[in-house]
């Protein structure tokens, strides 16, 4: 039976093994995706993103915990850091979500950045997907941690979260990062430290210059302040979700959204498979490192060399 047929219905090995797939490239892997897509669009996918060392892994632990509690099935796609050196990732996600590593019905898989920028990694919406047509309500997708490279989170979920710790150096890390904007959810994690109420004030503050205050149909971020490891404040979280996606869908926002990510996501299809045509079809190894060469040797300029591949395309 193929991959797809048994994802369907319910084989949790099956999703494993299609991922494993998707992360090694193998050309089976699109083959079951494409079985899988009609099947998906149903869970509600949630982003946690910040700076490292502010609990994010934590706050997805105990999360996870609270809908299961609700009744939800849930995924977690943990993005890990890849090693320049070696090309490993830690994927340690199942030590620091303890509290529900062991739920049959929670589904947690690390996958590493593989050098991809943007805080996730290449196949993190095949992922998705994946964990969508299994039959997960709630996807919950941690990214790396690395400040300004985080935004691409925006374009994977229906909802993301901001996590910030007071004591952290600078004032406000997601000020400093670029990724207020994306926030519709900040959780001020670790509130037991000194100068909680101090990061509270100024995240209200840039939020309130950020968006507009006379604008009715739109989402006003809420501050929520939580000590994960405790389980404090985390009701307050999985409720803004819900409330969050109630939003997006009463005002439309939601298949505006929907309609703009399946856009991108065909352009971007169509890019990489035109790219791996020009390289594997039009171009031979010898070619590619004689252009290099001549590159190299300011014989031709990259532009004038990549328009003259281009143009085999119209003969």
């Amino acid at each position: 039976m193929r991959l797809s047929n048994r994802i369907l219905e319910g084989d949790k090995r099956a999703a494993a093994r299609l991922m494993t797939l998707v992360e090694n490239n193998d050309p089976c892997a699109k083959d079951e995706l494409k079985k899988l897509y009609q099947h998906t669009g149903k869970a509600h996918v949630i982003g946690i993103t910040g700076p490292p060392g502010t609990g994010k892994s934590t706050l997805v632990d105990k999360l996870a915990l609270e809908y299961r509690k609700k009744g939800k099935s849930v995924g977690i796609i943990a993005v890990d850091p890849t090693s320049p050196f070696t090309g490993g990732a830690f994927l340690g996600d199942r030590i620091r979500m303890s509290d529900v590593a062991m739920d049959p019905d929670v589904f947690i898989r690390s996958m590493g950045t593989r050098q991809k920028l943007g805080g996730l990694a290449k196949g993190t919406n095949d992922f998705i997907r994946i964990l969508d047509a299994y039959g997960k309500d709630i996807i919950l997708v941690e990214t790396v941690g690395a400040g300004q490279s985080e935004v691409d989170i925006v374009k994977t979920a229906h909802t993301t979260i901001i996590v910030e710790i007071p004591g952290m150096g600078d004032d406000i890390q997601a000020v400093k990062a670029g990724i207020l904007e994306i926030g519709d959810i900040f959780v001020v994690n670790k509130a037991d430290r000194e100068g909680v109420e101090r990061v509270v004030r100024e995240l209200q503050t840039m939020l309130e210059m950020s968006h507009p205050h006379d604008c009715e149909d739109c989402w006003k971020p809420p501050i929520i302040k939580t000590m994960a490891r405790d389980g404090d404040g985390i009701g307050d979280v999985a409720s803004q979700t819900v409330e969050h996606m109630d939003f997006l869908r009463k005002t439309g926002r939601f298949e505006e959204e929907m309609k703009k990510r399946a856009r991108t996501e065909f352009l971007e299809i169509v890019r990489e498979s035109l790219s791996e045509y020009l390289l594997d079809k039009m171009l031979d190894q010898g070619e590619l490192d004689e252009l290099v060469s001549k590159i190299l040797a300011r014989e031709i300029d990259p532009y004038t060399a990549s328009e003259g591949l281009l143009a085999r395309l119209e003969k």
